[in-house]
């Protein structure tokens, strides 16, 4: 017998890419659990397969930066107090320091759909009684028709998984210019910010590599340090949660073009986010 839940859940991260560099990335998860009825008629009760693999996925992979731990692009060392990693990558280079809880470690060479479905599916199973025999996890990307972009960043003061450094959201954008939607505004946008990191201005440091920016703060959860690229940096002058996002494309939108008004609807994954007018 199978047991499914389409959509269970939905995961918000990031990864690292050995042609792209640090990608944000949010997927759907859907489950299908193979197994024998027990003695209500069910393989699982519904709640408990919701709870049990949400609970699982927001502890191990939500918010938190996926890195293929066979990737040749990977140097990694670590100890008590966390990861310290390096990632070359097309005549480019990643390197932070960060505590253990912000990093998960797939067994593969990439990070794909798959990859970390196989992952999860073997971590996963333990988790529930012997009547299960196989768990099917799927992840896919949200479908989006119109632009959309891949951000990371970290919130240091935010009392939950978004303070860490390097976590980010597949997010698709809506800009109205004068009451009418524009397409064009929102290409340039998901131009911009393709496979970005919004840095913000109070947590910039000197970095290592002269080709990066760096940036470093102190949360609750420990102390964090992530330099980038300067071609893949956006720099804000405020933190930059989905409500300063939104603020900062419609200010940015009225500098630019100070004729006309702007709506801005900026997602932070899927379904949710904030507004913003200018």
């Amino acid at each position: 017998m199978r047991l499914f839940v389409d959509k269970l859940t939905h995961i918000d991260f990031s990864f690292l890419h050995p042609a792209r560099g640090l990608v944000g990335e949010t997927w759907q998860a859907s489950v299908v659990l193979h197994g024998d009825l027990d003695d209500q008629g069910m393989v699982v009760d519904f709640g408990d397969v919701k709870k049990r693999i949400k609970r699982w996925l927001d502890e191990e992979v939500d918010h938190r930066l996926l890195i293929p731990e066979q990737s040749p692009c990977l140097s990694l060392k670590s100890d008590a107090q966390g990861y310290d990693f390096s990632w070359h990558y097309a005549n480019h280079s990643i390197h932070s320091t960060c505590p253990t809880q912000a990093i998960t470690l797939i067994d593969g060479t990439v990070i794909t759909t798959d990859s970390v479905a196989r992952w999860c599916m073997e971590k996963l199973l333990p988790e529930f009684p012997a009547s299960v025999k196989k768990i099917e996890l799927v992840f896919t990307p949200e479908h989006i028709e119109g632009p959309y972009y891949h951000y990371s960043h970290g919130l240091k003061k935010h009392r939950g998984n978004c303070q860490r450094i390097a976590h980010g959201h597949r997010s698709r954008i809506f800009i109205w210019r004068d009451g009418k939607l524009s397409n064009t505004d929102m290409e340039t946008w998901a131009q911009r910010w393709q496979d970005i990191y919004i840095g913000t201005q109070e947590d910039r440091t000197t970095a290592q590599n002269p080709d990066n920016e760096g940036f470093r703060y102190r949360s609750e959860q420990g102390a964090f340090y992530l330099e980038v690229p300067q071609r893949q940096c956006y720099m804000i002058d405020t933190d930059s949660t989905i409500e300063f996002i939104a603020q900062h494309i419609a200010q940015t939108l009225k500098r630019e073009h100070p004729e006309s008004d702007f709506v801005v609807k900026a997602f932070e994954g899927i379904e949710k986010g904030a507004i913003a007018e200018s």
